[in-house]
């Protein structure tokens, strides 16, 4: 598109921000609850709120609490929670087996919170590192990252998960074919209205610490993630993986992680026309809170900016830590 404008004095292009009510008549990007998906991590107890401290303001919840912040976040207009566990180390198997246990944390909140806020959206996370002691996605043997052996534990886990009642099953491990495997399981179990959101564009990054800190899974990780998250250096296979995941059943996709990868979130959206969305990642949320705390930025400010970003890029919605503060302050 080419611009058509006349030359000074007959344009001036600050007439049209002279005043907050012309600039939110005229902004292009609009930011409201109902783009927000709001990450919880559950942990086993009654009554409890433990402080996560690499992610400030950020508290891992009994089921009860859980409970009470879902009610929170339908009165916010938020439509969707996702529910990550913080898994007793005693559960940890190189088998992962607590991942496909129906009465495992997850499974017991989401069921939980279905019962309690109905028409509220709940999201569970596919992949095997809160439960594996060896903090990998996947199954380990010999030292590797088995791809086959954990498609057959990614889908036992994904139906536990939705026969306990969730919407959404994000597949995030980045194994190749697990949403083929995930889709043709809940196709045959007769889950056809379960949504896959898929981690599609998943990248090896730096920025997951205080998430990995928030499972209990940064102890237990041995080596790294490079041999199946993806080189951060890399734009064209983030759209073979998004392509892949689509003709696999996928119905929406994800970058992750989100502002350092805006770019990945334009191109995704524009190649394919796909509900997009970006994980606002740990990292990310706690640079931001812990500079907030500091003085050093006006956190309020720089969370807006920053989630309009997302939007501005062409992602449909985010998963934020900020959702119930973003939500409340645009009430």
């Amino acid at each position: 598109m080419t611009p058509v404008t006349a030359p000074f004095p007959m344009t001036r292009p600050r007439r049209l921000r002279q005043a907050p009510w012309v600039r939110e008549m005229v902004a292009e990007t609009k930011l409201t609850p109902a783009d927000l998906i709001w990450p919880i991590f559950v942990r086993e107890g009654e009554g409890l709120r433990e402080p996560i401290a690499s992610m400030p303001g950020v508290e891992r919840l009994s089921i009860d609490n859980v409970v009470e912040a879902a009610r929170a976040a339908a009165d916010l207009g938020i439509p969707c929670v996702a529910l990550f566990p913080y898994t007793d180390p005693a559960k940890k198997t190189p088998g992962a087996e607590e991942a496909w246990n129906p009465d495992n944390l997850v499974n017991t909140a989401t069921r939980a919170v279905k019962a309690a806020v109905p028409d509220l959206g709940v999201m569970l996370d596919v992949a095997l590192d809160p439960y594996n002691s060896d903090g990998h996605d996947g199954l380990v043997r010999d030292g590797v990252v088995v791809n086959d052996e954990s498609l057959l534990a990614l889908e036992k886990q994904a139906l536990a998960q939705a026969e306990a009642g969730a919407d959404i099953l994000g597949p995030s491990d980045m194994m190749d074919g697990r949403v083929g495997i995930i889709r043709q399981a809940l196709e045959n179990h007769d889950f056809q209205n379960v949504m896959i959101l898929s981690y599609a564009a998943k990248y090896a990054s730096a920025y997951y610490g205080p998430f990995r800190d928030a499972v209990g899974a940064s102890g237990a990780l041995k080596g790294d993630k490079k041999t199946y998250q993806m080189d951060p250096r890399n734009t064209d296979e983030a759209l073979r993986e998004v392509a892949i995941d689509l003709a696999e059943g996928a119905d929406m996709v994800m970058v992750k992680p989100g502002l350092p990868y805006l770019d990945i979130c334009s191109r995704v959206k524009r190649d394919f026309g796909v509900p997009t969305f970006a994980y606002q990642v740990s990292g990310e949320y706690a640079m931001i809170a812990a500079a907030g705390q500091q003085g050093w930025i006006d956190q309020d400010q720089v969370m807006v900016e920053s989630l309009s970003a997302f939007k501005r890029a062409g992602c449909d919605g985010v998963l934020t830590y900020f959702a119930p503060t973003i939500a409340s302050m645009l009430a």
